[in-house]
């Protein structure tokens, strides 16, 4: 991880670091050195929990607690905040021991969504505590997913849903990849594949990388339902 590198993902999670080393322990696996992430992490979970909990509470005026709950528990789980991460590519930019680097642990979902709540909390710190900034940057992050969720709806997406199923299958995870990006920065159409062993690519489309990878998802998992049920 060089200067460039970190300044590149400075621009992508919106936020410009006054102490850079600060961010880089954010960005630091346990493995690499002492001083690592974990407390870092701790922080952030508890500060990302409470901003997405009050966007909710202030969203969702007639919801009961059960229905907040759940959004709430959607949107900050593993597997958004790893989506999140991918998103930025922060993976290029964790600090791994041997051990994890020859493993794949910047691939790894549970590094890098840890890296991200790492981030959360790194940023408050640095921001002198400034909790309306911290909750700013946060909840950019965060926009497109909090003005498509819903209450009493099946909190589970078509990339969550998918992965539990080849999980449970014992199969290898999903393979998401941008084959092509058109239109200008403004306005961006991705082209995804979503490749998953035994069964043709299935191609999405969105005017973001998350929603072009979700519409590709659906495809394999209507596949997969498809060769179910004959």
């Amino acid at each position: 991880m060089n200067i460039i590198q970190l300044q590149n993902l400075e621009l992508k999670i919106g936020y410009a670091f006054q102490n850079l080393d600060l961010f880089k322990q954010a960005l630091t696996h346990r493995s690499f050195n002492s001083e690592h992430n974990e407390r870092l992490e701790y922080l952030g979970d508890s500060i990302l929990g409470m901003i997405i909990a009050k966007e909710l509470y202030d969203r969702f005026p007639l919801c009961p607690e059960g229905d907040l709950s759940r959004m709430r528990s959607t949107l900050v789980r593993e597997t958004t905040l790893a989506e999140i991460a991918r998103e930025f590519t922060l993976g290029e930019c964790l600090r791994l021991g041997p051990g994890e680097l020859k493993t794949g642990g910047n691939r790894r979902q549970s590094l890098i969504a840890d890296a991200v709540e790492a981030v959360i909390g790194a940023i408050f710190i640095d921001s002198g505590e400034c909790f309306p900034r911290v909750r700013q940057v946060v909840l950019s992050w965060f926009r497109s997913r909090l003005d498509t969720i819903a209450p009493n709806v099946n909190q589970k997406d078509n990339k969550s849903t998918l992965q539990e199923y080849l999980q449970m299958k014992h199969l290898p995870l999903p393979d998401y990849h941008v084959d092509e990006i058109r239109g200008t920065d403004n306005n961006q159409l991705f082209i995804v594949s979503a490749r998953v062993k035994g069964i043709k690519p299935q191609i999405g489309q969105g005017t973001s990388r998350r929603r072009a990878e979700q519409e590709a998802a659906g495809k394999v998992l209507a596949l997969l339902d498809n060769k179910t049920n004959t």
